[in-house]
């Protein structure tokens, strides 16, 4: 088949490691020829060029800034998305006739250059979705249902329900989010919708005690206490206040230390409560190259998860796969509508509590300074991710809609 993948992350080369990287490298290993729209920032002043590797051919389509840009930029940026993403299609593949078009949430702004191909080549088309919005941003209060505020909430739930009316099938990261997706839109068929979770292509990790001992000695971590790392966005829905709670909470808990790397909205946050207070339990660091923040993350105990307990709609973080690619425990901190917890229960490897409740986090914390429990859940989480999300898993779910 030729397949289009639709994306907002910026990369050139499939061989590199992430949820759908490792998704598109299963549909080359079938023989599928793929075709792929990654888009560059204006800022890194690249022209749009073709990435052509035989089977795979990456679109590096310029595009306005949407990343660390005022809010006027960044709005224009992404009212352009659409019709930048047409054109390209129009100009590099116009004489390739798709048969599948992937693309992710968010953004609903692709909305359009889906439709385009959908009807020109009578594609199928599946929405990989990760992201349900506008709602998470009226649970976050950052827009409104009513008002000013309402008219562009009304604006982009008017393409939200139009993105997902085009969509043949909607891949959702896990059952809750199924639930929530058909409760919210009745429009939607039941068949239509199906669990297809965030996955990677697992590889081998091995680090050696005296290996892990001399990375904590070069980024300066306690070699007595067990490691509790968040790594990754710092921003609005990871609830900030409820993380900085926490440290102060374990303050004179001589047992555990926080280890948090990431960047984000919330960053500068952070960083004033870390410079006001001064904790000496924890460490922030801005975010690291991928494979340093890997031996990082591989040379610490427990994951951790974070999410504001204002959500409503279930959230379902990738981070997890990296935690437990590193046969990590995970302590999942979190509202109450996301599965989440469940299944990090379920599945034996780690633990849960409300983002809102300090007693049963500090409860945990303690629970999982044990070391022989942290091997047993490690070792959980290491075959879980590999019996229940791996890309050649998704890929499978995707593709027997074509092999009927």
């Amino acid at each position: 088949m030729n397949v289009l993948f639709l994306t907002l992350l910026d990369f050139s080369t499939i061989e590199e490691n992430g949820i759908y990287t490792d998704l598109m490298r299963e549909f080359v290993k079938d023989d599928h020829d793929l075709y792929i729209i990654s888009p560059t920032e204006k800022r890194k002043n690249e022209p749009t060029r073709l990435i052509d590797n035989g089977k795979v051919k990456i679109l590096k389509l310029q595009i306005g800034n949407t990343q660390k840009a005022n809010l006027v930029e960044k709005g224009i940026s992404t009212l352009s998305l659409e019709s930048k993403f047409k054109s390209g299609i129009q100009k590099y593949f116009n004489d390739v006739k798709f048969d599948l078009v992937l693309y992710s949430t968010p953004p609903i702004t692709l909305q359009k250059a889906v439709e385009f191909v959908k009807y020109r080549d009578q594609a199928k088309t599946y929405l990989l979705l990760k992201d349900i919005f506008p709602q998470n941003a009226v649970d976050l209060g950052l827009l409104k249902t009513s008002g000013i505020k309402g008219l562009i909430y009304k604006a982009f739930r008017s393409k939200e329900k139009r993105l997902y009316k085009i969509s043949d099938y909607i891949g959702c990261m896990s059952n809750a989010n199924v639930e929530f997706l058909l409760r919210q839109n009745q429009s939607i068929s039941n068949d239509v919708v199906e669990v297809c979770p965030n996955s990677i292509e697992p590889i081998a990790v091995f680090i050696s005690e005296h290996e892990k001992k001399e990375i904590r000695e070069k980024y300066n971590l306690p070699l007595d206490r067990a490691i509790f790392i968040y790594g990754g966005n710092l921003g609005k829905p990871q609830g900030i206040d409820f993380l900085t709670d926490c440290i102060k909470a374990n303050e004179s808990n001589e047992k555990s230390y926080f280890l948090i790397v990431g960047s984000g909205t919330e960053f500068g946050k952070l960083q004033s409560f870390f410079e006001r207070e001064k904790p000496k339990n924890a460490m922030l660091r801005n975010q690291l190259p991928r494979n340093d923040y890997e031996l990082l993350a591989n040379s610490c105990d427990v994951g951790l998860i974070f999410l504001d307990k204002r959500f409503s709609i279930p959230n379902f973080p990738s981070r997890l796969l990296s935690y437990m690619q590193a046969s990590m425990p995970v302590l999942a901190a979190t509202d109450i509508n996301t599965d989440i917890g469940k299944v990090i229960e379920d599945g034996n490897f780690g633990y849960w509590c409300e983002s809102a409740d300090l007693k049963g986090f500090n409860q945990l914390v303690n629970k999982l300074c044990n070391e022989e429990l942290r091997k047993g859940l490690g070792r959980n989480a290491r075959l879980y991710l590999e019996h229940n999300y791996t890309a050649k898993h998704s890929y499978e779910i995707i593709m027997k809609h074509f092999k009927k």
